[in-house]
């Protein structure tokens, strides 16, 4: 109690939150959060989403918040191009997974389906799931789908592509072929574009950078990992991410 006082007596910004969340996740809050800024993230997360102790502990063991930091800074010329991308990661951590030491894409594919609960709460509780290999008919020709979800906050389908294996731009074609058949044929006239992912084993960012560069449709590149990521390696990153920022914007400041 006295720790919780002097963390947030005289923190305005922070004060007024702890009072719209439970004592455990508090706790969980201030024990596993060493900024203000990772705080305030998971605050407002438990207050929008309804988080419980276990969900929150799940989303702070997976580092969401320095997930969420390096995905934003690494892709925020494609997010003022494509808004709505903002709401995927650069990166998943899909930890509760059951799959072969060998497996394949459709291995990967039926334990989602099977975890769903889980998978939701890892990309966000506004997605919604719309169905597996989902069906697109162009022309004569048959296509499906990996995964399909609609997300309520922005209106829209979105499409995922299941990689096991590292990123290859034509993947990234693939995709944009299935957003333009779900433009066209099954987006409702007051939903948005459709959005895509495509999930794969790993990726070279460079690589990727150059596929998105081109690309007309909202779509992201995202790596999955299935164990817990290491704290220090993501802490690292965000700090070498902050690094850079900051000295482009002293370099733009002379």
């Amino acid at each position: 109690m006295k720790q919780f006082y002097e963390t947030y007596s005289q923190n305005e910004k922070l004060s007024p939150l702890v009072r719209e969340i439970t004592w455990s996740n508090n706790l969980l809050i201030m024990s596993g959060c060493k900024t203000d800024e990772a705080k305030e993230f998971y605050m407002r997360l438990c207050i929008a989403n309804g988080y419980g102790k276990r969900e929150l502990e799940r989303q702070i063991d997976s580092m969401l918040y320095e997930r969420t930091m390096i995905s934003a800074a690494k892709h925020q010329d494609l997010i003022v191009q494509h808004p709505a991308v903002g709401t995927l990661k650069d990166s998943y951590v899909l930890e509760f997974l059951e799959v072969p030491a060998d497996y394949k894409e459709k291995d990967l594919r039926k334990s989602i389906i099977s975890n769903l609960k889980q998978f939701i709460l890892e990309f966000g509780k506004d997605f919604t799931f719309v169905g597996e290999e989902y069906r697109v008919q162009v022309g004569n020709t048959d296509f499906f789908i990996d995964l399909l979800f609609y997300n309520r906050a922005l209106s829209c389908l979105v499409a995922i592509e299941i990689k096991v294996g590292k990123f290859k731009p034509e993947h990234l074609g693939q995709l944009n072929f299935y957003l333009e058949a779900l433009n066209r044929d099954v987006k409702k006239p007051n939903e948005n574009p459709s959005v895509g992912l495509i999930l794969c084993t790993s990726k070279d960012d460079t690589v990727v950078e150059y596929a998105l560069s081109s690309s007309l449709s909202p779509a992201m590149v995202a790596d999955y990992t299935l164990q817990l990521p290491d704290k220090k390696l993501l802490e690292e990153k965000l700090r070498e991410i902050a690094m850079l920022s900051d000295a482009e914007n002293d370099e733009q400041g002379n």
